[in-house]
């Protein structure tokens, strides 16, 4: 892993770490099953205000760590045991 890699990971959010963990465990690593399962938990009408901001917030934070996953040509989930 590179110094840039181990210091992104090392900056990410608590929220941010949970996302990958859960894309790890519940997903088998992929951002498109999780973010289209949150899309239809978002869609599925009324919510709490408190839980549909918590899900578009999750989808920006994983819009964020896919924007890197790509640019770096990596899959941090490989890398959490290194930093957990």
């Amino acid at each position: 892993m590179t110094a840039d890699h181990r210091d992104f990971l090392q900056g990410l959010s608590k929220q941010e770490r949970t996302l990958l963990i859960i894309r790890e465990e519940l997903y088998e690593g992929s951002w498109t099953e999780m973010t289209s399962d949150l899309e239809a938990r978002l869609d599925k009408g009324p919510h709490v205000f408190d839980l549909s901001e918590t899900i578009e917030a999750d989808i920006a934070r994983i819009h964020k760590l896919i924007e890197y996953e790509l640019q770096h040509d990596i899959d941090l989930g490989e890398y959490l045991e290194d930093h957990q």
